[in-house]
């Protein structure tokens, strides 16, 4: 197990700690490892919902279909000739 070294400080409310106290004491928890605890549930919640996109599977479908459908872009077939040529020579 890593050696705890880092210190957090959380300001509250005589309500918010003694809620804190009470749900720690329930959990046969200290408070430190509670409010840890918490604290990461939170984060990694946070995390997936900000690094996860969910669309309706319609959309996605549409979404998947259209990157099989190629575009017109004359500047990029351009570019990529162009490229081709340098390479070649």
């Amino acid at each position: 197990m890593a050696t705890k070294a880092e210190r957090v400080e959380a300001r509250l409310t005589p309500v918010q700690r003694r809620q804190i106290e009470q749900a720690a004491a329930l959990s046969g928890e200290s408070m430190s490892a509670f409010m840890v605890l918490a604290a990461l549930e939170r984060a990694e919640t946070v995390v997936v919902e900000q690094a996860t996109t969910v669309v309706p599977a319609a959309y996605f479908d549409r979404l998947v279909a259209s990157l099989d459908q190629p575009d017109d872009a004359p500047r990029l077939e351009r570019a990529a000739r162009s490229a081709s040529r340098i390479k070649a020579a």
